[in-house]
């Protein structure tokens, strides 16, 4: 129990810190000039739906009496699917940031105007960190199960709080020190580069494998 316990903490700490689990939280949030606490609620509930949906997928196969190789199967297909639409929606949000910055628009503020798009910008985020996958836990289950569902129940607590935290906590923590960069260029092109950095950091994710 302590082993699994362990292993659950230190898996779920280095797993999150790839950077698609919070630095596209961080580039959206300085483009669209969120308040530190809208960040902290976008990301809670992210992180809650990032490892909720890999949890009920553990479960199912442990109540089906699926067999590893299936479930994890599974898994590497919403992360390479997850992948891609994180490469799209970065693509589409760079384009637009290109357009909003050469285009200008007399008959609204630049507050309106990031208001009317940034809750669907948050959404859809939000859907690609829900189907993207925990991949390690998955395994981490199944050797739970071997002591039977309370191990996993608590292994899966245990997994669960460390990972949100630090999604939380990462993208916070970041959020702080880039908010302190002003420039007026930087202003301008703000969601077009928040674009492109989400889509470096799919293409990292993708490159390394994490």
């Amino acid at each position: 129990m302590t082993t699994l316990l362990v292993a659950a903490v230190s898996v779920a700490f280095f797993h999150s810190l790839a950077p698609d689990h919070w630095l596209p939280f961080v580039a959206l949030a300085k483009a669209s000039k969120w308040r530190m606490s809208q960040l902290g609620w976008v990301t809670l509930l992210a992180g809650i739906g990032h490892v909720a949906s890999s949890l009920a997928l553990g479960f199912l196969g442990l109540w089906a009496g699926l067999t590893i190789h299936h479930l994890q199967g599974a898994e590497a297909w919403r992360g390479s699917v997850g992948v891609w639409l994180l490469v799209g929606f970065g693509v589409a949000y760079a384009l637009w940031g290109l357009k909003h910055a050469q285009h200008h628009h007399p008959h609204i503020t630049v507050e309106e105007a990031v208001k009317v798009y940034a809750v669907k910008r948050m959404w859809t985020l939000f859907a690609i960190m829900v189907f993207g996958p925990c991949e390690p836990l998955i395994p981490l289950m199944f050797l739970a199960s071997q002591r039977g569902m309370a191990v996993v129940w608590g292994m899966s607590l245990v997994f669960s709080i460390v990972t949100v935290g630090m999604v939380v906590g990462q993208s916070m923590l970041s959020y702080a020190g880039v908010r302190l960069i002003q420039a007026p260029w930087l202003e301008r092109y703000a969601h077009a580069l928040a674009g492109l950095v989400i889509v470096l950091t799919a293409i990292f994710v993708m490159v390394v494998g994490v």
